[in-house]
């Protein structure tokens, strides 16, 4: 008998009296998606590992370790603060304000209408103008958003998708009119529609016409704007709907490989536009897991690329991700509960290798945040990073027989996912068929189940509650006035600007839409004249119409 098989029999007869005497807090203990936990782990769970093969060293194939060979010791993640609210002018001051605590990233929060394409006088707005973000009517807006903020200083990520389009040329415009050249311009636009069909339905035109621009932004981007993230594929909305971290994982690169194969057939070269490629995960409360989740990710997307789609350049395989702790986990009773989750959470992204990072504030389930709770949210980041040496050591958390063997097993089972998805003719027809819906949706009700018999607790919701008052936190309410001043600002810009000039950039745009050129030169066009970004949305609606989703059962 080895000495090894000596120390596991001492083990396992030490816990069968251990547990005669005390019995374990319940009969099987899992992760959130499903995945059984060992009660401890040893190389015995790592069967034929192979180091080289399944590891190497940060910033090597098949990057499971990381994409940079150094992260954190060179730089920290970006820190951005997801911010937005109210008027322009409202939301510049915030931008300043977290520049001045030290963010070096902004994070753009838009108001449903302008995800959805419509101007704040049109009657579909009515009552949503600057509520979860700040509303952009017009380059006049984008121009005030930005006022005092050099572009060519920052990096701006914009969580915008149906119109993703007009709001980077915006940004584009302003960028010119601060004499910053295009190829100075850094950020990322979100601008992934597929999920959008899957979990939020901020959507406006069909998948075909949606892929179509996003193609063209791929394109326009790859020739003028070197340094700008195309797309963010987003896991985020995906698991806020509920899905299990295996889901996110597997959906989530489902979509990226659409992406992929759309540029491919709008003839655009794999490794011209795929090193911009960039994700966008969250960090939810599972420690463990969610650091296997984003390593297994970087090391599926790195043979998706390679062996799939045959990339040649190593930035192509690169998974480079932003994380945004759970929204969906912070509750509204014992609020200063969430600074706890989001620290636990952070934790697990940083640990994971993440690029930027969002905390969520502690009021975010209650309300938009206020500024003291950004800021705190924002020195989350901050003593994680400066006190507590989360970014000394690259992937720590590497040869931890426990978290390579969950990394394995989130692998597995998001890689069947795909299988599937492959069968069934690719992620759209699996969207069309409502397949992923349901698997989200089912996901979600084992989850929300768990919680309701008490299987998995929640602090203060299920478990430890107290009485509140509920008047204990100040929050941020948008007063009604933001709409009417934001309309009436509309009404003037409309009645000074070259009226004639925006007639005749629509019409080109139109004409563009209804052929096969790239739409992003028109839109910029456009957007220059001060073209609304209603005027622009419903162009294209004249064109390609609106998506009706189908009812998944």
């Amino acid at each position: 008998m080895s000495r090894f098989d000596e120390l596991k029999k001492q083990y396992n007869e030490q816990t069968a009296k251990s547990t005669a005497r005390f019995p374990e807090r319940k009969e099987k203990f899992e992760t959130t998606s499903g995945i059984e936990q060992n009660r401890t782990y040893t190389p015995e769970d790592l069967p034929g590992f192979d180091y080289a093969d399944q590891l190497a060293f940060p910033g090597q194939y098949p990057y499971t370790r990381g994409v940079q060979p150094t992260l954190y010791r060179s730089r920290f993640w970006t820190m951005r603060q997801y911010a937005g609210f109210a008027t322009a002018e409202e939301s510049n001051k915030r931008y300043k304000y977290l520049l001045e605590q030290g963010t070096s990233g902004l994070s753009v929060a838009f108001d449903l209408p302008t995800q959805i394409g419509y101007d704040s006088d049109d009657p579909v707005a009515k009552g949503e103008v600057g509520k979860v973000g700040v509303a952009i009517d017009t380059l006049k807006d984008m121009e005030t958003l930005f006022g005092g903020i050099p572009l060519e200083k920052v990096s701006t990520s914009m969580t915008i998708n149906a119109t993703a389009a007009m709001l980077l040329s915006m940004y584009l415009a302003v960028a010119e009119k601060q004499n910053v050249s295009f190829d100075r311009v850094s950020g990322t636009i979100q601008n992934d529609i597929l999920k959008e069909y899957i979990a939020r339905g901020t959507y406006i035109y069909p998948p075909g016409a949606s892929l179509r621009i996003i193609s063209n932004i791929f394109e326009f981007c790859a020739d003028n704007v070197p340094r700008w993230n195309t797309i963010s594929i987003s896991g985020y909305h995906i698991r806020e709907a509920g899905s299990s971290a295996v889901q996110e994982v597997a959906f989530t690169l489902a979509d990226g490989i659409a992406y992929v194969e759309t540029a491919l057939k709008a003839g655009l070269d794999v490794d011209t536009f795929a090193p911009r490629l960039s994700f966008f995960f969250n960090a939810h409360n599972n420690f463990f897991e969610e650091i296997a989740k984003f390593r297994a990710a970087r090391r599926m997307w790195a043979k998706i690329m390679k062996e799939r789609f045959k990339a040649k350049n190593p930035k192509s395989m690169m998974l480079r991700f932003h994380t945004q702790t759970a929204g969906s986990t912070l509750t509204a009773q014992q609020p200063e509960n969430n600074i706890v989750r989001v620290t636990v959470q952070a934790m697990a992204a940083a640990l994971g290798g993440t690029q930027s990072l969002h905390t969520n504030s502690m009021d975010e389930a209650l309300a938009l945040p206020t500024e003291k709770s950004v800021r705190t949210a924002l020195r989350t980041q901050q003593i994680l990073a400066y006190e507590n040496g989360v970014g000394d050591v690259v992937d720590p958390m590497g040869g931890s027989w426990y978290v390579e063997s969950l990394t394995d097993q989130i692998e597995e089972k998001a890689s069947e996912y795909i299988h599937r998805i492959d069968d069934m003719g690719g992620m759209l027809k699996a969207i069309e068929m409502g397949f992923v819906q349901r698997e989200i949706q089912e996901s979600a009700y084992r989850y929300q189940k768990s919680i309701e018999s008490d299987d998995q607790t929640i602090v203060g919701v299920n478990k430890f509650q107290v009485e509140e008052s509920g008047g204990d936190v100040d929050l941020l309410r948008i007063k009604e006035e933001v709409e009417l001043g934001q309309v009436e600002k509309l009404h003037k810009l409309k009645e000074s600007r070259d009226n004639e000039a925006v007639l005749f950039r629509l019409g080109e745009l139109m004409k563009a839409a209804k052929g096969t050129e790239n739409l992003m030169p028109k839109i910029l066009e456009a957007v220059k004249v001060y073209a609304t970004l209603g005027e622009i949305s419903n162009t294209l609606r004249e064109v390609y119409g609106e998506y009706v989703e189908s009812v998944t059962l």
